[in-house]
C-alpha cells in the first residue's frame, strides 16, 4: 500500500478498533494505512500514560513521582542508521556527504512491514506541535508503541489545547515501533535499527530503537530541511531573555554547559535546545526540556533537579535505589547519557509563550580539553560564522571507549547529525541575520585551563558566569581587548571579578613551551577541518582561520 498524502482526508470516519481519548476521525489510524490494530489511545494525558506504562511493566515510579524507565541497549540516537529517501525533492538540497540515503522503492518496503508488524498491537497517538511561532510550526502525529514514549514526546514537544485537537491535521507523522527489527538487504539500511526519513511525504519511520531522544530529534531534523526555504534559521540552541528583553542563543554541543548557562535565575528561559530565528523574532521548537543528569546536584543546578522529584518527569537510565526508590545521578553503570525530560513549565523562570524578539548576543560554547583557549573572546562576524561551522569541542577520556588522550570535536553548525542540508546554507542565512540585526557574537571556552585534561582544573563555573554576565549586560564590549596570537580574535584583557591571568591562556600553564605546543596542534586541527567548507564561504571566513602570530604569547 502506499503511504497516503498528508492533506485533506475527507469526511470523518472511524477506525474499527477500540479507541480511547480524543482524535480527528477524519485524520485517524486507518487513513494512515495502519489495519487490523487492537486499540488506538489517543492524545492521553500524564496520569493514563502512566497507568499505561505502568500496567504494562515498561516502567517505574521513584521517589517524588518521576517516571523511570530504561532505553536497553541504545543509550543514545543512532546517527549512522538515519535514512533520507533521495528523490526529486531532496537530491539537489540534502547534504549527502553527511546524510545515509534510501530510495522511494526502500522506503516503500519498510513502511509496508511497519504496518505489517503493527497489527495486533495497541498505539499511543499523540497530536503535538513542533515550533512555538504558529506561522513556522509543523504538525506532528506521533504513535508510539511504548506508553512511556508517547508520555516523553507529550513533554517534548509543544501540546495544543484540547479543543484543538477535534481539527488537527498533521503536517508530519511519526511512527515509532521499538520491537520492529529492519532487514539490512531488503531495506537497504545498516542494521536493525532505521530511523527513515521521507520528506516528500513527511513521514518517520523509527524501529529497532528503545531511545526517546530519535523522536524528538526527527522533528527537528525536519524543521532543520524546511524552514530554511521561509528564510527562518533553525539552531541546535539554547536561549533566554533578560530583564529588559534581550534575548541571547547558547550554540554547543554535549557536555559544553548549553543548558545549565541557560539556566540563568535572573532571565527568562525560552528552550534548551531547539529554536528557530525568522523575521519577527526567536522562537523554541519544543515544549520541554531533556537535561543530562549524570552528577546532577541540587546545590549546583537545583532547578533541573527539583523536576526529578515531579510527577510528569521522565528519567531514563538513571538507576534509582530499590527500596527507597531514591535516583542516584553519580551511577553512571547503565550509561553516562542519563537523562531526565520534564514540561518547561516546569523551570520557574520559563517563557509561557516560547517566542522572544531577535537576539541581542549570540554565545558558542566549547569545552577545550586542551586548555589553551581564553575563557571569552569577541567575535567579527566572519569569525562567528567560521567557528559556526566548525562547532569545535573536545571529547575527554573516559566519555568514550578506548579515548584515551583529548580528541578534538569538529561537529558543523553545532549540530551536524540533524542537518539535513548543507552547513553552508545554514551558515550564510545566519550571518544575514546577524548583519541585520547588529548581534555581538561570543566564544566561551568552558573546559580546562591551567593545561590539558588530566592536568589543568576545568574553567570555574564563577568566572564563566560573571564573563556571561557582562557580556551580555553590554559591560564587556567596553573593556580593553588584545588579539589572541593563535585564533586572532579580540580577548578581553581585564574583567572586574575575573583573576587577570585566566584571561591570558599561557600564563595558566608551568611549561610556556608545552602550551605554544598544544595551541598550534589546535590550531592546525581547526584549518584541516575546515578545508571542506572553503569552497562554499566567502573569502573573508577563510581568513578568519586561527593562525599562528608569533612563537607564544
Amino acid at each position: 500500500m502506499v503511504p497516503p498524502s498528508l492533506g485533506p482526508r475527507g469526511r470523518d470516519e472511524e477506525d474499527p478498533v477500540e479507541e480511547t481519548g480524543i482524535r480527528n476521525g477524519a485524520f485517524g489510524a486507518e487513513k494512515f494505512g495502519f489495519s487490523g490494530l487492537r486499540a488506538v489511545h489517543w492524545n492521553l494525558t500524564e496520569p493514563a500514560l502512566y497507568e499505561h506504562a505502568l500496567r504494562a511493566q515498561e516502567a517505574e515510579i521513584a521517589y517524588g513521582g518521576a517516571l523511570v524507565a530504561e532505553t536497553g541497549v541504545h543509550t543514545g540516537r543512532s546517527p549512522k542508521d538515519k535514512f533520507i529517501v533521495r528523490d526529486a525533492l531532496t537530491d539537489k538540497t540534502v547534504w549527502w556527504d553527511n546524510n545515509g540515503a534510501i530510495t522511494p522503492e526502500q522506503f516503500q518496503r519498510i513502511y509496508d512491514d511497519f504496518i505489517a508488524h503493527a497489527k495486533g498491537k495497541s498505539l499511543f497517538a499523540q497530536d503535538l506541535y513542533g515550533g512555538a511561532d504558529q506561522r513556522y510550526r509543523i504538525k506532528t502525529r506521533v504513535y508510539t508503541e511504548l506508553a512511556w514514549h508517547s508520555l516523553f514526546i507529550r513533554t517534548l514537544l509543544i501540546r495544543p489545547e484540547r479543543g484543538d485537537l477535534k481539527n488537527f491535521a498533521p503536517d508530519l507523522t511519526i511512527v515509532d515501533l521499538p520491537s520492529f527489527k529492519a532487514d539490512p538487504k531488503r531495506h537497504g539500511v545498516r542494521s536493525e535499527t532505521v530511523i527513515a526519513i521521507d520528506f516528500s511525504k513527511k513521514i518517520v519511520l523509527i524501529g529497532g530503537s528503545s531511545y526517546a531522544g530519535e523522536m524528538k530529534k526527527s522533528v527537528f531534523t525536519t524543521l532543520n530541511y524546511f524552514l530554511p526555504n521561509d528564510s527562518v534559521m533553525p539552531m541546535h540552541c539554547s536561549a533566554n531573555v533578560g530583564p529588559a528583553g534581550d534575548t541571547a542563543l547558547f550554540f554547543g554541543l554535549s557536555g559544553t554547559g548549553k543548558t545549565t548557562l541557560s539556566a540563568d535565575p535572573n532571565r527568562t528561559l525560552l528552550g534548551d535546545d531547539e529554536h528557530g530565528w525568522g523575521p519577527q523574532g526567536v522562537f523554541n521548537f519544543e515544549g520541554g526540556c531533556y537535561a543530562k543528569t549524570i552528577k546532577l546536584s541540587a546545590e549546583a543546578e537545583p532547578e533541573i533537579f527539583a523536576t526529578t522529584r515531579r510527577f510528569g518527569t521522565i528519567m531514563e537510565n538513571v538507576v534509582i535505589d530499590p527500596n527507597t526508590r531514591m535516583p542516584d545521578f553519580n551511577d553512571g553503570s547503565k550509561t553516562e547519557n542519563t537523562r531526565c525530560a520534564y514540561p518547561l513549565d516546569f523551570i520557574p523562570n520559563a517563557s509561557p509563550t516560547g517566542r522572544a524578539g531577535h537576539p541581542n548576543n549570540i554565545i558558542m560554547l566549547t569545552a577545550d580539553a586542551f586548555g589553551v583557549m581564553p575563557p571569552i573572546a569577541k567575535l567579527t562576524s566572519a569569525q562567528a560564522m567560521y567557528h559556526f561551522l566548525s562547532g569545535y569541542t573536545a571529547k575527554v577520556a573516559g566519555t568514550e571507549k578506548g579515548v584515551k588522550d583529548p580528541e578534538a570535536t569538529f561537529s558543523t553548525c553545532f549540530g551536524a547529525p540533524f542537518m539535513p542540508r548543507h552547513p553552508s546554507e545554514y551558515g550564510n542565512l545566519l550571518r544575514e541575520l546577524i548583519a541585520a540585526h547588529g548581534v555581538d557574537c561570543w566564544l566561551v571556552n568552558t573546559g580546562w585551563t591551567g593545561g590539558k585534561f588530566g592536568v589543568g582544573r576545568r574553567m570555574p563555573i564563577k568566572v564563566t558566569r560573571t564573563l556571561l554576565t557582562a557580556a551580555l549586560d553590554g559591560s564587556l564590549k567596553n573593556a580593553s581587548f588584545r588579539t589572541d596570537s593563535y585564533f586572532g580574535f579580540a580577548v578581553p584583557t581585564s574583567v572586574p571579578g575575573v583573576e587577570p591571568h585566566l584571561l591570558y591562556p599561557s600564563k595558566t600553564w608551568r611549561d610556556k613551551a608545552e602550551f605554544d605546543a598544544m595551541a598550534r596542534k589546535l590550531v592546525a586541527m581547526f584549518q584541516e577541518n575546515f578545508v571542506k567548507f572553503e569552497p562554499h564561504v566567502d573569502v573573508d571566513i577563510r581568513k578568519a582561520a586561527p593562525e599562528v602570530r608569533i612563537a607564544a604569547e
